[in-house]
């Protein structure tokens, strides 16, 4: 056995085969029924050529067969995409042939979008449909597929050098396959132990799961993003059962959680807080289970933390910093928020290094504002671009790698991190640097403000101005006068934004990140 994916799963589903593994609405699977269900799958899809290197997309909502068709593909030692439900024709088609899929395992509600692509996709050759009878013609049923198939194993060993690509739409531009070797992922996402040290081997990792109290996790936000995927891992390392909803209701989140005693459940910033949190105000449900809600992948405003540690006063409520390329890299600490501060703990375990770094890549003196870099357990590169992988991934006069996370920070005198937003999102306005996360935190504060991004419009002037998107609360309304008062009462005038685009709805990604380019399309429209 090897720190990969697949072997690590399988050894547990001989080891707590009779724990459940994984619950979406009323289904659940065992660990072996899981691994039964992916082995079928598996050798459905070897039966069509399907094997190591090739690419399987998944275009799918949560569910059973989105965690089956995910293992699948790694027991094949094929490559896992995911691919964004979201997508519309063109992007689809840019994501099929960037991601040179070669089979596709998608649901029915997006038949019209498949059959209008994936012939145009030059390497795409098997189409598997999810939820009934496809209306595209040469797509498998997804039960007909597992059917006459052995539950049985019989594959070729892996190796922990096996490739894992998740697909990241990031905040502008189009999608970037980030390319991980399976080892380094599973160390740079917990090794094991999310708690401690990374496992020294992979048996241990079975050993620590058997001897483990079963517990009940949860993530909430899609499958086709990678911190879920990760998240699911984590979960089943640690012998626990991770539970899913096909799509984000904050009702159906909170039954739940209810229904399975969830102990711990991931969420992704603002976007998934304000309306859980509005949801427990106003429902009536048992939450005396939930003891940890982190958030992953997009940062809480402190208003909304403050809101929802007032509803559930016995629940931690914890911020984690990372990104998909870096894995997990540090921890909020407390009392952090964007409108008072980001500082985070760095994560150093597994021999992992975070630092500061200057442009020649040395560490910057403590106060002194650099990039956040990390060294270690990291992506290896982007797929199918060398020029973005030499400028992200970079190696100092030591020979030590770095992943530049785009990040500004400075390091401060006890060794915690205080991380400022994008550099590339960053608005330079008459010579002063204004981070949209800060602004967006405090907007958001205002009790007429359900969400909102803040980007940089061209100025004849200051170079750039700062422009806000609001998106009101249902029933509320709210001027830029008012929004102007409450900004001013928080931040420094050059910070408060100058121009406002009200929406009825905000764009975000599934995983609930700002859609910039679309902030700054909605600013200058309304102009």
């Amino acid at each position: 056995m090897e720190f990969n994916h697949a072997d690590l799963f399988e050894g547990l589903a001989d080891a707590i085969g009779d724990r459940v593994a994984v619950v979406c609405g009323e289904r659940r699977l065992t660990y072996a029924e899981l691994d039964a269900h992916a082995n079928r799958l598996a050798h459905h899809l070897r039966e069509q050529g399907i094997g190591q290197g090739d690419h399987v997309g998944m275009q799918l909502y949560n569910g059973i067969e989105h965690i089956a068709t995910l293992l699948a593909a790694l027991k094949l030692r094929a490559v896992p995409v995911n691919v964004n439900y979201r997508y519309v024709e063109a992007e689809l088609l840019y994501l099929y042939t960037d991601s040179r899929i070669a089979a596709l395992v998608y649901d029915v509600e997006f038949d019209a979008r498949v059959a209008a692509v994936a012939p145009q996709a030059p390497e795409l050759r098997h189409l598997i449909a999810v939820g009934g009878r496809p209306a595209v013609a040469t797509a498998v049923p997804y039960e007909e597929a597992l059917e006459n198939q052995p539950d049985t194993r019989g594959f070729e060993p892996r190796s922990g050098q096996d490739l894992y690509i998740i697909y990241t739409g990031g905040t502008t531009g189009m999608p970037k396959g980030v390319m991980w070797h399976v080892e380094d992922l599973f160390m740079g996402f917990g090794g094991g132990n999310p708690y401690g040290e990374p496992r020294e081997t992979p048996e241990q990792v079975i050993e620590e799961a058997v001897k483990a109290d079963p517990i009940v996790m949860m993530a909430v936000a899609p499958l086709m993003h990678g911190a879920t995927q990760m998240a699911t891992f984590i979960a089943w390392w640690m012998g626990a059962t991770m539970v899913y909803v096909r799509r984000f209701d904050p009702a159906d989140v909170l039954r739940a959680v209810e229904r399975e005693k969830v102990l711990s459940m991931n969420i992704t910033g603002d976007a998934m807080a304000r309306p859980l949190a509005d949801e427990i105000a106003a429902g009536d449900h048992d939450l005396s289970s939930l003891f940890v809600i982190s958030s992953t992948s997009a940062i809480l405003s402190g208003a909304v933390r403050d809101r929802l540690q007032e509803l559930l006063p016995n629940t931690m409520i914890l911020d984690n910093f990372g990104s998909t390329e870096s894995g997990f890299t540090a921890s909020g600490v407390a009392g952090s928020t964007p409108e008072k501060g980001l500082r985070y703990q760095p994560n150093t375990a597994g021999a992992t290094r975070l630092a500061v770094l200057d442009e020649r890549l040395r560490p910057v003196e403590p106060g002194a504002l650099g990039t956040l870099a990390k060294a270690g357990r990291i992506a290896f590169g982007y797929y199918n671009d060398p020029d973005k992988t030499a400028r992200t991934f970079v190696t100092d006069a030591d020979g030590t790698r770095w992943l530049l996370t785009g990040d500004l920070a400075t390091v401060e005198p006890d060794g915690t991190i205080s991380v400022f937003g994008r550099g590339s999102q960053c608005i330079n306005t008459g010579g002063e640097k204004v981070f949209p996360e800060e602004v967006e935190a405090v907007l958001k504060g205002h009790p007429a403000v359900f969400d909102a991004v803040v980007t940089g419009v061209p100025d004849q002037r200051w170079g750039n101005r700062v422009a806000a998107v609001v998106e009101a609360r249902k029933g509320m309304r709210v001027t830029e006068e008012e929004l102007d008062a409450h900004c001013r009462s928080s931040l420094s005038g050059y910070k408060v934004p100058r121009t406002y685009a009200f929406v009825d709805e905000m764009m975000r990604s599934p995983a609930g990140k700002a859609d910039y380019r679309w902030a700054r399309e909605q600013v200058l429209g309304r102009r």
